[in-house]
């Protein structure tokens, strides 16, 4: 099972990838990836890599609720915990 610090650094890895300039340590959780520079393009790429590094979908209505990146996280996070429980569902 993943866990959440482990979620926020795969986004903020891929934030810090997609956003020229920005480093994984200036990215504060806590704000929205268009606060630190992130475009709508930036956005979906980030998220898109996330899951797919996650091994999780998220449907676009569940994404389009969120407003910060800490939303984002406990989003995935909470995606990866259900499916990982599913797995071990007999």
């Amino acid at each position: 099972m993943k866990s959440r610090d482990l979620v926020l650094s795969i986004v903020k890895k891929h934030l810090s990838e997609a956003v020229d300039g920005l480093s994984v340590e200036a990215i504060d959780p806590a704000r929205s990836m268009k606060d630190l520079g992130a475009n709508s393009l930036d956005i979906v790429e980030v998220v898109s890599s996330s899951m797919r590094e996650l091994k999780v979908k998220i449907p676009r209505s569940e994404l389009s609720k969120l407003t910060n990146i800490d939303q984002l996280v406990d989003l995935l996070y909470r995606t990866v915990s259900e499916q990982a429980v599913q797995k071990a569902a007999p």
